[in-house]
């Protein structure tokens, strides 16, 4: 009998558990971000462009004639058109014109241009030529709120707000 129990011994170690030590490392970690946006406006001040281009035209000489040109601008106003006048050179002919304007902006007094009402919103704003205007946020019912279980709660607001919840649990085995 004690034989065959030596027989059986190599299948002891084969089956028997062998001790290992491991680390475990648990991490929970909950955040919330609420974002209520600024109200923001940028604005590019144009200048004033003429363009003028022809063939088989002629300034009309007969009331003072001249191409036509800008005023010179001054401290708060753009550079205006002065109107030319023109006449076909000679009579009969092909003949080609053309002629662009573009008017500029005036320059605003300081202070002037955009006002903000209390709860953000964008009331005014300058009239210049290029402006891009973000109204503020407003923040309505915007809330979050995390239990110690790990359960979020967000609540949207009005404009241009957000809301950002994140629950992570990280197991580690080392």
């Amino acid at each position: 009998m004690l034989r065959k129990m030596w027989k059986l011994l190599p299948l002891l170690f084969i089956f028997s558990a062998s001790s290992v030590r491991a680390d475990l490392v648990h991490r929970l970690s909950t955040s919330t971000s609420l974002t209520v946006g600024g109200a923001s406006t940028i604005s590019e001040r144009i200048g004033s462009t003429y363009a003028v281009s022809g063939s088989n035209i002629k300034v009309d000489t007969s009331n003072s004639g001249h191409f036509g040109t800008m005023t010179a601008a001054t401290a708060t106003a753009a550079a205006a058109q002065d109107l030319g006048t023109y006449d076909v050179n000679t009579a009969g002919s092909a003949f080609s014109f053309s002629e662009s304007w573009t008017q500029g902006d005036a320059v605003n007094t300081i202070g002037a241009g955009v006002d903000v009402s209390a709860d953000g919103l964008v009331v005014d704003m300058p009239a210049f030529g290029i402006t891009t205007t973000h109204a503020g946020g407003v923040k309505g019912s915007l809330a979050g709120t995390i239990l110690s279980s790990g359960v979020l709660t967000l609540v949207a607001g009005g404009s241009n707000t957000s809301a950002v919840g994140q629950f992570v649990s990280e197991i580690t085995v080392k």
